[in-house]
């Protein structure tokens, strides 16, 4: 069990492989290895009535992104993202390894910081629970930083700290990434088949870096069948989370189902495809968040009620809120992405689209997030020049 999150989080470039620290409750406390540090979680665990916990200094470049956010913030960080919103509320830091400071924040929150020594997060009922945590206040942080340099910019506010900090950032990112695989060709006419395909580019989104955590999900439509990742489900791990929904409606074996069938379903409905992935890129979240119209009576609202039309080199970006509400994106998504390569949505990540398999799919999610970082580093270079 520790053995696989180990790999998780080092494979994710999250962790150093020597890092992690995790306990598990069961009939006894285990621990993957010996630390000085276990005396003090082990309270953690106490004052919390949890089963499982992780500690770990985060892997470059986050580490040294986490340590800026928690040195410039007032106590709390405040990220933005969809993940962020609807996950985590914000990210609390502790200054010390103090276990009463440190269960009075857990005891509201999921996670916390500890500035320059590294994350704790927890689980309920299971060690993943930790994992996915720590994953998404990765993501979070990067995110954050890198929108807030942009936004630093365009308002003459960077100070020296904040350009020293994203020079030796920038450094440290991992060389724009190169895909020449192969996936699965379609038509995808069996069962069989269409559970083989998706399972394998699921595995290839996470392989990729282009989702955090089990955040994403994937669909594919075989006659009148939606099979979707269940809610939860981690995309490099689909063998038995995969559910076959009757597009009429006739079955409630929607009810695990990923909580955006309804946006999936609708996009079929526009586009006549028959697969969709949903992934979140890095870049391709940043640079939805950006926007340089002063003055908007929407500001706060934006991934909710974005008025522009805006696009990210010809992809449309929309608002829209996981579910089914006045603001879901199974309202903004379909409608959108019917004449494009995929659909960015506002904070929270972006659908692509193929007709017989998920190579259309999987290659677009690859190309546009680096398009969208290309096209980031290119708004940096304009802002800073004279």
């Amino acid at each position: 069990m520790f053995l696989e999150f180990e790999k998780k989080l080092c494979a994710g470039g999250l962790t150093e492989r020597s890092s992690p620290l995790m306990g598990f409750l069961d009939a006894a406390l285990e621990w993957n290895r010996n630390d000085s540090s276990i005396p003090l979680l082990e309270k953690v665990i106490q004052g919390l009535s949890i089963n499982s916990i992780l500690f770990s200094k985060p892997a470059e470049p986050y580490q040294t992104i986490i340590s800026y956010l928690a040195e410039t913030s007032k106590g709390v960080i405040y990220p933005e993202d969809c993940e962020t919103r609807t996950f985590l509320h914000d990210l609390p830091i502790s200054r010390t390894l103090d276990t009463g400071e440190i269960v009075t924040i857990l005891k509201k929150r999921k996670g916390v910081i500890i500035p320059d020594l590294g994350l704790i997060t927890y689980g309920m009922v299971s060690l993943e629970q930790a994992y996915v945590t720590y994953s998404s206040i990765c993501f979070a942080c990067f995110v954050k930083f890198f929108s807030d340099y942009l936004w630093a910019l365009r308002n003459g506010s960077v100070d020296h700290l904040f350009q020293k900090t994203f020079s030796q950032v920038v450094k440290m990112l991992d060389p724009y990434p190169s895909f020449t695989g192969s996936l699965i060709k379609g038509p995808l006419d069996s069962e069989q088949l269409v559970l083989e395909a998706m399972d394998e580019a699921g595995r290839l989104t996470v392989e990729n870096r282009l989702v955090d955590s089990y955040f994403g999900n994937i669909s594919c439509r075989l006659g009148n069948i939606l099979y979707i990742s269940q809610t939860g489900s981690s995309l490099d791990n689909l063998t038995g989370c995969i559910d076959p929904v009757p597009m009429d409606g006739t079955s409630c074996t929607g009810i695990t189902a990923s909580s955006e069938l309804d946006a999936h379903l609708g996009i079929i409905r526009e586009t006549g495809c028959h697969t969709i992935l949903h992934g979140h890129p890095k870049f391709s979240v940043i640079l939805s968040m950006d926007c340089d119209k002063a003055g908007c009576d929407q500001k706060g609202k934006c991934h909710i009620q974005c008025s522009e039309e805006r696009d990210i080199c010809g992809i449309p970006v929309v608002p829209g809120e996981v579910g089914t509400g006045v603001y879901g994106l199974c309202n903004t998504v379909p409608k959108a992405i019917q004449e494009h390569d995929g659909v960015i949505v506002f904070g929270h990540g972006l659908f692509t689209i193929g007709s017989e398999d998920f190579y259309r799919p999987f290659s677009n999610l690859f190309h546009i997030e680096n398009q969208c970082r290309e096209e980031y580093f290119r708004r940096v270079s304009d802002l800073l020049s004279p």
